[in-house]
């Protein structure tokens, strides 16, 4: 998918400095704790539409009521989205006051702690408050991991590293897949998952002990009293700061409000006797998502920001409505149009780290890349709760509330081109 020439550079980047004070194995441990932290991510985010369904039906007192799970799967769904878009804003600010080091270390025994707490909840109001504070977490490890990345990965391997990004994320939603496979996820096995969820608190100590601070953002603020949450909003910086929030947004509708609910969808088809269908469904939407993510930031490089966009959106739009027009059955079939609007709807998140950070200036990026891309995710709670209604509305017919949801891309290919073209400059300072 990469061409030679770009593989190469980046080979050639894991040994070159781009800062004097950073040395090549310090590069090297910053990409690998933000990998690690992205695909704990990604883990995290994946545990819920595997016990949404057999949670959620416990309890109701396993009575299979999927207006029920619909209506309550939408609203933990706005919850946790919620959640994210303010840790992002907050654990983002951190980023930018206190370093990203620090800040991204909260932030992933934030998530970490509040998923394991999981295993104790007993209603659905319960369930989606330990989602909205998890939540918090996971919106800022994604802008502090990708500010802290991009600034000390500088030049030719920042493409590739921007689709590294976002397929660490999917890996790590293809191994929860891998655990519903291990084991049926059922109506009491649900907890024992989400337990799971605290292992990444571990990550925090490797973190703290052994990566370095971003010298971008040293250099930055040094001497400077920052004033992040100003300064986006300023005549110099506000148009971008509202564009980059609705194209974050229009990607994360669809994530959220369609992808995500894909596994329940299969277990709807199955009428809950296949136990494994969620699971196989997850997998193979998070396998095209990973191939999706290199495929996005390639895209973006060789057609631009604005047409990569662009693209992504059509084509996006057109497996969306071909998938939810198939016959309705769970097969191979199925899993083949899972895997291929699984990688379109997330080549975005190839393209949206390799551009978000060309936007702004490093002492206030990780606030602007928190701010937007978790704005994003406000406008994906409204479109996680409008799938639900849609669900009701549809008599819980997940195909047609689907691809109303997915007619969002109409509005992407508008509004990129209110966007600036960045392809080819540097980092701002």
């Amino acid at each position: 998918m990469f061409t030679g020439s770009w593989v190469r550079n980046f080979s050639q980047g894991i040994w070159l400095m781009t800062f004097p004070s950073i040395t090549p194995m310090q590069r090297r441990l910053v990409l690998l704790a933000a990998v690690l932290g992205w695909m704990f991510d990604g883990l995290e985010m994946g545990i819920f539409p595997l016990i949404a369904r057999p949670a959620l039906q416990q309890m109701q007192n396993g009575v299979p009521d999927d207006t029920f799970v619909g209506h309550w799967t939408g609203i933990i769904t706005a919850l946790f989205l919620l959640g994210a878009a303010l840790g992002g804003v907050v654990f983002g600010w951190l980023g930018d006051k206190i370093g990203r080091v620090r800040a991204l270390s909260a932030s992933i025994l934030t998530y970490s702690l509040f998923t394991g707490l999981v295993y104790f909840v007993q209603t659905p109001a319960q369930l989606g408050a330990l989602r909205f504070l998890a939540a918090l977490g996971m919106g800022g490890e994604w802008a502090l991991g990708v500010a802290l990345v991009m600034e000390i990965w500088t030049g030719a391997s920042r493409p590739m590293l921007a689709g590294v990004i976002g397929a660490a994320g999917n890996a790590g939603f293809l191994l929860s897949s891998l655990v519903g496979l291990s084991a049926p996820v059922t109506t009491t096995s649900w907890r024992w998952v989400a337990l799971a969820g605290a292992a990444p608190a571990l990550l925090t100590f490797f973190i703290r002990m052994f990566v370095p601070e971003s010298p971008a953002w040293t250099k930055a603020t040094e001497g400077v009293r920052a004033k992040p949450l100003r300064e986006i909003f300023s005549a110099e910086l506000w148009k971008r700061t509202v564009v980059a929030s609705l194209l974050c947004g229009i990607v994360l509708i669809v994530t959220w409000g369609l992808v995500q609910w894909l596994p329940s969808w299969a277990d709807q088809l199955t009428n809950s006797q296949n136990h494994s269908a969620k699971a196989w469904t997850q997998f193979w939407s998070a396998l095209g998502a990973m191939a999706g993510c290199l495929l996005g930031a390639w895209l973006a490089e060789i057609c631009g920001r604005r047409m990569g966009y662009f693209l992504l959106c059509v084509a996006s739009l057109g497996s969306c409505i071909a998938f939810f027009n198939m016959e309705s059955q769970y097969g191979m079939a199925f899993l083949a149009f899972t895997f291929l609007v699984g990688g379109l709807s997330a080549a975005f998140y190839g393209l949206i780290p390799l551009y978000l950070p060309e936007l702004f200036p490093a002492r206030v990026r990780a606030t602007a890349q928190g701010l937007c891309y978790n704005i994003g995710r406000v406008l994906a709670a409204a479109g996680a709760l409008q799938m639900g209604a849609l669900m009701g509305y549809f008599h819980g017919d997940y195909a047609k509330a689907g691809e109303m949801i997915s007619l969002i891309y109409i509005l992407g290919m508008v509004v990129i081109w209110f966007a600036p073209e960045t392809k080819g400059q540097p980092l701002p300072d």
